[in-house]
């Protein structure tokens, strides 16, 4: 599905610009020429992503920026002619993903936007049948409760919700979670196995045993 990208700028010749840039990315374009109307879209709904100049009539980004982020986590890029560490800074105190300081190349802006959506895309938790894995905050919760799960726990689900439909080998198990230099045997996967089982509860099932072989990860259809 084609983002939806607001473009937050009171110069018509720079929305148009950036507009033609974004929309051979395949993005849709929003604008906005002014903070007040940039909150009001954006409050509509059915935004993916805000650039938002700082320097702007009715409301400045600043302001923008901070009243998304008490009520939206959409991602922020900051276009500003304010380069001082200190104004960069305060963006990103804001709630700002990403802060460019003009002049700047509309190519580098339609890369950073590509950049950003894969980097949330990527980091994005992801569910099955109850049990969600976050891989930004680095979590996993069953119908809402955190598991209290080592590391070693976390990157073993890791591996095999990502192969998930997959059947995996002990072998395949043990060099990509403990990496190739590890000397220890096959049984390590099986515990590790059996002790994440244990605290995935009613969502063990989800980790399936292939006997003689190994292991698959398998949601419900």
């Amino acid at each position: 599905m084609k983002k939806t990208i607001l473009l937050v700028d009171d110069e018509p010749r720079m929305r148009k610009l950036l507009s033609d840039f974004l929309s051979r990315e395949s993005y849709a374009i929003v604008e906005a020429d002014n903070g007040q109307s940039a909150l009001e879209i954006a409050a509509a709904g059915g935004i993916d992503l805000v650039i938002l100049d700082v320097m702007m009539p009715v409301h400045d980004g600043w302001t923008v920026c901070r009243e998304l982020r008490k009520k939206s986590t959409l991602p922020i890029i900051l276009l500003t002619a304010k380069g001082e560490e200190s104004d960069q800074l305060l963006g990103f105190e804001l709630g700002a993903d990403e802060y460019i300081t003009k002049p700047f190349s509309p190519r580098v802006l339609c890369a950073r936007v590509n950049a950003l959506f894969r980097r949330l895309e990527s980091e994005a938790a992801t569910a099955y049948d109850g049990l969600v894995i976050d891989q930004s905050a680095h979590t996993v919760s069953s119908d809402g409760a955190l598991l209290d799960l080592s590391p070693k726990e976390y990157d073993l689900l890791s591996f095999l919700a990502a192969n998930s439909g997959r059947a995996l080998s002990r072998e395949q198990i043990l060099n990509q979670v403990w990496s190739y230099d590890y000397f220890g045997d096959l049984r390590t996967v099986d515990t590790h196995i059996n002790r994440l089982r244990t605290k995935l509860g009613a969502h063990s099932t989800l980790i399936q045993t292939i006997r003689g072989f190994g292991y698959r990860f398998e949601v419900s259809k």
